[in-house]
């Protein structure tokens, strides 16, 4: 089979072979991602920061997934990320 690593990539394990490299153009499809990322790597969340601040700290961010460098947990995708430090209190 078209080995389409085959740019000086080492073996690594089945999930990381299977990444797909993002770009800035990904802000919004890998937002949930990205905020959990923040919070959890960063300790900020994501409505503490200006669109240009987002945007700037979002590269990192692609650096990171672009290198397999982040847990599993990213790439499988998440569902809803950390948006801000407020407790809303929703009753169920």
């Amino acid at each position: 089979p078209c080995n389409v690593y085959a740019r000086n990539e080492r073996v690594v394990p089945s999930l990381k072979q299977d990444i797909k490299e993002i770009s800035k153009d990904d802000y919004f499809a890998k937002n949930n991602e990205f905020a959990t990322w923040l919070k959890e790597e960063k300790g900020k969340y994501f409505s503490d920061l200006s669109s240009e601040s987002a945007r700037d700290i979002f590269l990192k961010f692609v650096k990171q997934w672009n290198k397999g460098k982040l847990p599993s947990q990213y790439y499988v995708g998440i569902t809803t990320g950390p948006r801000s430090a407020h407790n809303w209190n929703i009753k169920k």
